[in-house]
């Protein structure tokens, strides 16, 4: 018989697969990868914007003087009862010489397990703090809180906050919940995996995120308002 510590994380690991696979999977029915990706691009503009209106996230802008990337995470659909999973795809930009990168495509998503319930869309930005919680990042799949150059200090609004010290946190993490209420899980122990079909549907076979974000060649038009708006920072 499988014990029972056993049976919750395999439960919490699985549902984390199914929801973050189903998001993805519906987002190939629902649009092509490319029209995704400019949706993205677009709802991200409208979360540092929306960011900056709203008491208490607006500090994200100054963390970003330092910042050597940031990940946007316009909707994360949070949902549980006792076992819970959470889901979202964004995308990620570099600091280079040159100004902001091009952006990588990124899916968050967790499971968990404990006492936990409701229902919640939330909107996420990530300031990612050194090279090399960037460089965690920009493996295969990154998670946070838990790999190395990850720690996390989290703000939010009508959503948790974290209850560690944010000072020396590798990723700053502001938090703000649109639809909902959730208790529960944290976003540490989320993982950032690369969405893969985006980023060759957008810049060709082969693209991974470290060649988007370090290569000046690879552009995406519709992301130099994101560059510009980010740039005031």
């Amino acid at each position: 018989m499988i014990p029972r510590f056993a049976r919750r994380r395999f439960l919490a690991a699985a549902l984390g697969a199914f929801v973050l696979g189903g998001v993805s999977g519906c987002a190939q029915l629902e649009e092509s990868p490319t029209l995704k990706a400019d949706h993205l691009v677009d709802a991200a503009v409208a979360t540092v914007e929306r960011f900056q209106t709203l008491e208490g996230l607006q500090k994200f802008s100054q963390h970003m003087p330092g910042a050597v990337a940031v990940a946007i995470f316009p909707s994360v659909i949070k949902a549980g009862f006792f076992v819970g999973g959470e889901a979202g795809n964004g995308l990620l930009v570099a600091r280079t010489a040159n100004g902001w990168s091009a952006p990588a495509f990124y899916t968050l998503g967790a499971g968990s397990f404990g006492v936990q319930f409701g229902a919640q869309d939330t909107e996420i930005i990530l300031v990612i703090r050194n090279q090399g919680a960037l460089n965690a990042v920009l493996k295969d799949q990154a998670k946070i809180g838990a790999d190395a150059g990850l720690t996390a200090g989290i703000y939010g609004i009508g959503a948790e906050a974290s209850t560690t010290t944010n000072m020396g946190a590798d990723v700053l993490a502001f938090a703000n919940s649109k639809v909902g209420a959730f208790a529960g899980a944290s976003i540490e122990g989320a993982v950032m995996a690369r969405r893969q079909d985006i980023n060759e549907a957008v810049y060709g076979q082969g693209k991974m995120p470290r060649d988007i974000v370090t290569d000046p060649s690879n552009r995406l038009a519709r992301a130099d308002r994101l560059a510009a708006v980010l740039s005031k920072y």
